[in-house]
């Protein structure tokens, strides 16, 4: 009786399971370029999120649909500090997809889905760590650290993550070390409406270039290798061969901190900038920018 019992709940998750990916697959695509394969989902009538890091910097996309047609797509915008990117396809795509606002919980089960070349893909796991919202090494504002413990193919990434109950809790990357971490559906709507939008995500500017150097005794600072003469470092009269060793009075850890710290909201602040130049302390306000377009 026990075994039966047990056989009977093996095979009802099974089918919770098959039945959630089929169901989330209708909205998951898969996009393809020259040299690279990635998925992606219908997040608005005619437009599609995928992960900003397999996109390819040029070249034709397509978007292969789960009944096996095939549509062309233009990138509408990217924003590497996310990993988000939004591609219009040019003809009729399914339904988009709904992301749930529920709580995600440690050690429940988690789906990724994705699509090879219109068929469906998945791997299951759990949810390894929910942690707070966090900056990415971009600089990208990310509303909730979630992880997943899988094992995920390559093209599945920039497909859809779903929680034990079948909802959408955000797209499926690959963070460092080859974790899979999710960005969270708060997120991706954020950032997705804003490409639709503008194009791209304003991201704050120095106008500087900038190398790690040891300060004595034992400090770290950032050298000013190169100035824009047009940006906001020169308009503020920070010099090449000044040593950043504070910004509004926090010491510098490392370059990548001043790089965290130019998300979106910083456009238009002012910063106190503490240097050291030609070793004698200098104190500069400078207003950050907004970085232009490559």
């Amino acid at each position: 009786m026990a075994d039966t019992m047990t056989s009977s709940s093996l095979e009802q998750l099974s089918a919770a399971m098959a039945d959630a990916v089929a169901a989330a697959s209708r909205s998951v695509v898969a996009v393809h370029a020259a040299r690279s394969r990635a998925s992606g989902f219908v997040w608005r009538d005619g437009l599609v999120v995928t992960s900003e890091e397999s996109l390819p910097d040029e070249g034709d996309l397509a978007v292969l649909l789960p009944d096996g047609g095939k549509l062309r797509a233009n990138i509408v915008g990217r924003d590497p500090a996310t990993d988000v990117a939004l591609l219009r396809v040019e003809g009729q795509a399914p339904s988009p997809i709904a992301f749930d606002a529920a709580p995600v919980r440690t050690g429940s089960i988690a789906l990724a889905v994705g699509s090879q070349a219109g068929t469906a893909l998945a791997a299951a796991g759990v949810v390894s760590l929910v942690g707070p919202a966090w900056r990415s090494l971009r600089g990208g504002d990310i509303d909730m650290r979630i992880e997943l413990g899988l094992v995920m193919r390559r093209s599945v990434e920039g497909g859809l993550a779903l929680d034990a109950s079948g909802r959408a809790i955000g797209m499926s990357v690959f963070g460092p070390r080859g974790r899979v971490l999710v960005i969270p559906g708060t997120t991706v709507d954020r950032v997705a409406a804003q490409l639709a939008a503008t194009g791209h995500v304003p991201r704050g500017y120095l106008g500087v270039a900038l190398q790690p150097v040891k300060v004595l005794p034992d400090g770290i600072g950032a050298m000013v290798m190169g100035v824009d003469r047009d940006g906001p470092g020169a308009a503020a009269d920070v010099r090449q061969g000044d040593v950043i060793l504070a910004w509004n009075g926090e010491p510098v850890r490392s370059v990548h901190m001043l790089l965290r710290a130019l998300g979106p909201a910083s456009v238009g602040t002012v910063v106190k900038l503490s240097l050291r130049r030609a070793g004698e302390p200098v104190e500069l306000p400078i207003t950050i920018g907004e970085r232009p377009a490559d």
